[in-house]
């Protein structure tokens, strides 16, 4: 189950993020400012974010073997609308829009997952399907290459056909849980009551730090280093590959630790490497070795930090109530990610620099570190639920 669960998140993923790559090509074609490519490549984290808050509450009540299917078959739609239709930027925005759809798995994949496995091995286990945000990985490394070598069309054709046999085969294998526990009342009423918890709203500050800098980074990169290094788009999309690689293979290893360790501990580390590397980079020194190691680094911080947020959402949340809290943290997630390169977008536009952008993820870090340490780890000491309800 947890397999399959895996590769579906990669599949959609990999649809999710077919438009970052292309940003810098879709620029001149379509001779767009630097907002509007930073718009147009934020378009889908915003959908995929917010749509993850209804897909979450009825990924509680419907379960994963129906909802896997049907988000994977819905995202064909707009694949093949931007790939064969958008020509235009009204056109990639409004595709832009509905491929956000494929953004909204995670928000089905974590209660599944966390419905199956005993609370010891629930941090690995959520950190192992969270490493299907690598499928922005295969977009990174693919999509720039194919559109080259075979043309605009192919990327987004393979991807359609993916989803489609994903979507049988999900449909096959899936089974949710038998005894898995379905939240009670209507969607509103459960988002409502999910809303209104704290812990939903410290645990969405925390992934939006963690993950809205996973995914501002695997967006934006790419014209970053256009910009600010002078290097070659397909070379940058490679590098950025390689960031989203590391970030993805640190998510299990921070739901490991956390197992280990209080998740709480692997937080504050995460968000304190975060700062400290943030700053290194905004002072723009040679991206080899110093920037490449800042970047790095921070991939890893921020891979180990998304893995260690739902270890903790595992530990502090009743399982019917998951896939409601895991969705709005998921939403709180990508809106972490779509507005950073809205905001680098803007600063380089006004002050031709990156620096201001990149000492405000610094400082917004550092805050996350202080606010785990202290308000988080009192919640975590005091509200973590029994063992025998986290089994249920």
């Amino acid at each position: 189950m947890l397999a399959v669960a895996t590769v579906g998140f990669a599949v959609t993923f990999w649809a999710w993020a077919l438009l970052s790559p292309l940003g810098a090509t879709l620029r001149e074609q379509l001779h767009l400012t630097a907002f509007q490519q930073s718009l147009l490549v934020a378009v889908p984290v915003l959908v995929g974010s917010l749509g993850r808050v209804p897909v979450g509450a009825l990924a509680d009540r419907l379960g994963a073997r129906r909802m896997f299917p049907a988000v994977a078959l819905l995202t064909v739609v707009p694949v093949l609308y931007l790939g064969h239709f958008a020509d235009s930027l009204t056109g990639y925005l409004v595709g832009g829009f509905f491929l956000g759809l494929g953004g909204t798995t995670f928000a089905i994949g974590i209660p599944f997952v966390n419905s199956w496995y005993p609370p010891a091995r629930r941090g690995l286990a959520l950190g192992i399907f969270g490493a299907g945000m690598g499928g922005t990985a295969i977009s990174a490394f693919t999509t720039v290459q194919l559109t080259k070598a075979v043309g605009h069309n192919f990327p987004f054709d393979i991807v359609a056909g993916v989803l489609v046999v994903y979507a049988a085969a999900a449909f096959l294998l899936l089974r949710d849980r038998p005894d898995r526990q379905i939240a009670p009342g209507t969607m509103l009423g459960r988002l409502n009551t999910t809303l209104r918890m704290p812990v939903t709203l410290q645990m969405s500050f925390l992934y939006a730090v963690a993950f809205g800098g996973f995914v501002a980074f695997s967006v934006y990169l790419p014209t970053y280093l256009v910009s600010a290094y002078q290097l070659d788009r397909g070379d940058a999309a490679l590098r950025t590959a390689g960031f989203v690689v590391l970030a993805v293979v640190m998510r299990p290893v921070g739901g490991w630790l956390s197992d280990r360790i209080q998740p709480v501990v692997v937080l504050v580390g995460s968000y304190s490497v975060v700062a400290l590397l943030a700053v290194v980079a905004a002072f723009g020194l040679p991206l080899v070795p110093v920037g490449t190691i800042a970047f790095l680094g921070a991939a890893a911080a921020l891979g180990a930090g998304t893995g260690a947020v739902f270890a903790l959402v595992a530990k502090l949340v009743p399982g019917g109530q998951v896939g409601a809290v895991t969705g709005v943290v998921g939403a709180a997630g990508g809106l972490g990610g779509f507005f950073p390169p809205l905001v680098m977008g803007a600063v380089n536009g006004a002050f031709g620099s990156f620096t201001i952008g990149l000492l405000l993820l610094a400082a917004t870090a550092a805050t996350a570190a202080i606010f785990t340490g202290t308000t988080v780890r009192k919640r975590a000491r005091t509200t973590a639920i029994p063992e025998s309800e986290l089994h249920r």
